[in-house]
């Protein structure tokens, strides 16, 4: 037996006797395309994972603990080739519920409420509702926090909210409010003023490992709430679409000490480059960012001169915070085969973003690199092709189309423009191709980056907003797959053939400016 195998069984036989998984009908969903029973409309499960790559033993991670989301991968169709339209929570969330890229909303950034820029779209949910469908969102579906708000609109319920910063002991929080817990919104502000709150406080730890029970920490009491509410619909007389959102593994890596024992720290990966490709421009990268925001972590040091020991502990926090989290959907998922509900039910997961584990000498995320913006999406039932794997290029807009078709509710309609497109001929047959590209973008400053990537490169447009001046990046992922050389003027003709395809978009909206946007 060669050493991976062996790694992957023993991995197996851990992660099988402490975490369990989805068995039964599920499991048995992964022999052949499922199909909905006549005369019943299909439900939706949307799973949103926040800040999670692909860091998945399905998606070729050789430490990755995370059997449920393997399972789940094994009994749908996964997307190898999946981006997000813009690598923030917020922005990320509203392109998923409206089918729309940040470029065509103008909306880039917290603080920036759906409602305030497209009054009458007609988001995902709000969609099914009219579709004759139940709704209920748990967890962190849309963002809220850092003056970003929740979308009322579309849940038949109010939405179930749980904490996305949280801790639990005194010592990595010192018994008070920290500066991300006001940020986030999750510690009252006496003024309303999260910002102005937050400037009064300390920050937390960037981690924490106590010897606690799941639903110590949020992602728990939701994976236990979902499981009660699919209980309750169970039977009913209508469809339902329940998107559950689950925390980790954003910072603080807070999750139960267990999860962190099953990860040798020394056998987990360092970044292996560190510094900004060649010849990229300053404004592709970025120092400190969201990772200052916890107190463990140096302010203004470039990520790559971070000690080493912080270093690995971040990135075994993260894995941790991977395995917690598949532990959750893991139960989630039990319930719907126990139920007897996968059978007409359709399951998306979904990670709203990648993460930097300092590659590029970056951590967290908001960039245009590939670690910052590529995704997990997978999709399983009825309707969609089991065991299979595609290589098609899409983009979170395209989850919104998708699943009304798969569900027979109608293509999206509303005011907002309609950016993606419907990949039901993929799920059906993993070989077609609908996208010759997907797009993203991110802004830094004065500059907005516009993306493409298509099987081979990245093409990123920078445009600054005030000066009208130019400048691209080119990156071949095949022969470098890592990002280390910028071939924008070395490579003309491929520069050129990509920026006029980035040319037939309409042009963006704006990035309106951070002080005008509070101030309005």
């Amino acid at each position: 037996m060669c050493n991976l195998t062996r790694r992957r069984l023993l991995g197996s036989v851990m992660a099988g006797a402490l975490l369990g998984g989805f068995t039964g009908r599920m499991a048995m969903a992964a022999t052949g395309p499922a199909k909905a029973t006549a005369g019943k409309r299909r439900n939706i499960l949307l799973i949103l994972v926040d800040d999670l790559k692909p860091l998945i033993g399905a998606y070729g991670d050789r430490l990755a603990i995370t059997p449920n989301l393997d399972r789940l991968a094994a009994r749908g169709t996964r997307f190898d080739a999946a981006y997000a339209n813009e690598a923030v929570c917020a922005p990320s969330r509203i392109n998923l519920m409206t089918g729309s890229r940040s470029t065509s909303t103008g909306i880039y950034d917290f603080g920036m409420n759906l409602r305030d820029t497209i009054p009458d779209a007609v988001t995902m949910p709000q969609h099914f509702l009219a579709a004759g469908y139940r709704t209920e969102s748990m967890g962190k579906v849309y963002h809220i926090g850092h003056g970003t708000k929740d979308d009322k609109a579309g849940w038949s319920v109010p939405h179930h909210k749980d904490k996305l910063i949280e801790y639990a002991e005194a010592a990595s929080t010192g018994g008070v409010p920290t500066q991300e817990e006001a940020l986030f919104e999750e510690v009252p502000s006496d003024d309303g003023d999260p910002f102005a709150y937050a400037r009064t406080l300390a920050k937390g730890a960037a981690w924490e490992k106590p010897d606690v029970a799941d639903d110590a920490y949020a992602d728990g009491r939701t994976a236990d709430y979902a499981i009660g509410r699919l209980r309750a619909l169970k039977g009913g007389n209508q469809p339902f679409f329940l998107a559950v959102g689950f925390a980790r593994p954003h910072l603080p890596f807070s999750v139960p000490k267990r999860y962190w024992d099953m990860y040798d720290p020394a056998r987990l990966p360092l970044a292996s480059f560190e510094q900004l490709p060649e010849s990229a421009p300053r404004y592709a990268g970025k120092v400190g960012g969201e990772i200052e925001a916890y107190r463990e972590v140096p302010v203004g040091v470039a990520g790559k001169d971070f000690p080493e020991a912080l270093k690995r502990t971040l990135i075994h926090g993260y894995y941790a915070s991977v395995t917690y989290v598949d532990r959750q959907i893991g139960k989630v998922l039990d319930e719907l085969d126990r139920s007897g509900l996968a059978q007409d039910t359709v399951v998306v997961l979904w990670g709203d973003h990648g993460f930097h584990l300092g590659d590029h000498g970056l951590w967290t995320k908001h960039t245009n690199f590939e670690q910052a913006t590529r995704i997990p999406l997978i999709f399983a039932g009825p309707g969609v092709a089991a065991g299979k794997v595609t290589g098609q290029l899409t983009e979170t807009v395209d989850i919104f189309p998708t699943l009304t078709a798969l569900a027979g509710a109608g293509a999206p309609s509303g005011p907002q423009p309609k950016d993606g497109m419907s990949m039901v001929p993929v799920l059906i047959d993993p070989a077609r191709r609908v996208r010759d590209y997907a797009y993203h973008c991110y802004p830094r400053g004065e500059w907005l980056g516009e993306a493409i990537r298509t099987d081979r490169y990245r093409l990123v447009r920078w445009s600054n907003e005030r000066s009208g001046e130019r400048s691209f990046e080119l990156y071949d992922l095949v022969a470098d797959p890592q990002e280390t050389r910028n071939l924008a003027d070395t490579e003309p003709a491929v520069r050129d053939r990509l920026a006029a395809i980035l040319a037939t978009h309409p042009p963006a909206k704006p990035v309106k400016p951070k002080k005008a946007r509070k101030a309005g």
